[in-house]
């Protein structure tokens, strides 16, 4: 990895780092928690999520090859929202805020990302559906860490 290469991502990850604090200390625009143990929520999510997620994040939710490196555009590329990515070290609310406003969006200071916001084409229950299909699919243990980020942030 390159030094100039290296100074982005740590920038970036400042940057994410200090939204995902300000949510945190913010009120909670959802005040819902993801429905992953809602058989009907789930289904619905993984209608929504072939339709509008699957082209990027994978039919099987296993991201963008090389995922963790930027593209050729210096990009970052779409990441896995299965277990062995970092969907599920975020809590509900930012989880919730990154899909409905775009991660450049909730990132800001110029950050660039192909990720869009859905909040002109899903609803926040479409949204929450959504990400409660994801974390359904997570093993008991990374669903039991889960909980317990978002314990702190409700």
């Amino acid at each position: 990895m390159t030094r100039k290469m290296f100074g982005v991502l740590t920038l970036a990850l400042l940057v994410i780092g200090g939204v995902v604090w300000q949510l945190l200390e913010g009120a909670s625009a959802t005040g819902a928690r993801l429905p992953y143990d809602r058989p009907e929520s789930i289904a619905r999510g993984a209608m929504i999520y072939a339709d509008n997620c699957a082209s990027c994040h994978g039919e099987n939710l296993e991201g963008e090859p090389n995922w963790k490196q930027p593209s050729p555009e210096g990009l970052m590329p779409a990441p896995p929202h299965d277990e062995s990515g970092h969907t599920w070290h975020h809590p509900d609310e930012v989880l919730f805020q990154l899909t409905k406003l775009g991660t450049a969006a909730v990132v800001g200071q110029g950050y660039e990302s192909n990720m869009p916001g859905f909040s002109d084409t899903l609803s926040d229950q479409d949204i929450l559906d959504v990400l409660g299909f994801v974390k359904s699919t997570w093993p008991p243990e990374i669903i039991e860490m889960h909980n317990g980020i978002n314990a702190p942030a409700s």
